[in-house]
């Protein structure tokens, strides 16, 4: 696998990991954003591993999670458009070449429940439903190449993007009590939904949302 980041240092830990325990995993630096990124990194794939297969966009940023419109500027949400809608775009439309040539393949788009409810900021929300709406648009129009292309929708999971929230206990309190599971996710459950959408095992599944949020929706 190729696993790619903008923060190198971190990224290199982890794909050292998963080399010590058996897995082939390479690093490469990435904008999300860049053409020439996501070219360099599709060819480093084909040359490294032969094709590509699967392609998880799980880059994303937030933003003010409870910022008004009237109170969001520009830069903000050119920013978050960027890298949560543009980003998975530009990653779409490098690998759809290589996974026809291969005979198929999976897209997984990480979007969120706020790319089905109201919740968060205006621009977060936008890039998630917009996310959301191309997954299906993809899924679509590229299934006759047997390419699957599925949107997985975490609730409240404990990464360091949410804990500037969480570590208040109001506030993880208030969380959790609109969680019917009573806890907050772990990124594994995010991790086995996206393993499933990628696997063989979903094979007949293609332009769903995988739900993953304790029942939040529920309310």
């Amino acid at each position: 696998m190729v696993a790619t980041d903008v923060q190198f240092e971190l990224l290199e830990n982890v794909v050292k990991e998963i080399n010590e325990n058996g897995g082939q995993a390479l690093a490469i630096k990435h904008n999300v954003t860049s053409t020439d990124d996501w070219k360099n990194i599709v060819e480093t794939a084909v040359e490294k591993f032969g094709k590509v297969d699967i392609l998880v966009n799980n880059a994303g940023i937030t933003g003010l999670i409870t910022q008004p419109i009237e109170d969001l500027d520009e830069f903000t949400w050119d920013k978050i458009l960027d890298i949560n809608a543009k980003g998975p775009f530009l990653g779409i439309k490098a690998v759809l070449p290589e996974m026809k040539k291969a005979g198929g393949g999976s897209i997984i788009n990480i979007s969120s429940l706020s790319g089905i409810n109201g919740v968060g900021n205006a621009a977060y929300n936008s890039s998630k439903g917009g996310l959301r709406l191309l997954t299906k648009n993809v899924a679509l129009d590229y299934g006759k190449y047997n390419i699957r292309v599925n949107s997985v929708h975490p609730g409240t999971i404990e990464t360091p993007m949410i804990e500037m929230f969480t570590n208040n206990k109001e506030v993880r309190d208030a969380t959790l009590a609109g969680i019917p599971l009573n806890v907050l996710g772990k990124t594994s459950d995010i991790a086995y939904g996206v393993l499933y959408l990628a696997s063989d095992e979903s094979k007949f599944v293609t332009g769903i949302e995988l739900i993953i949020d304790g029942g939040s929706l529920l309310h």
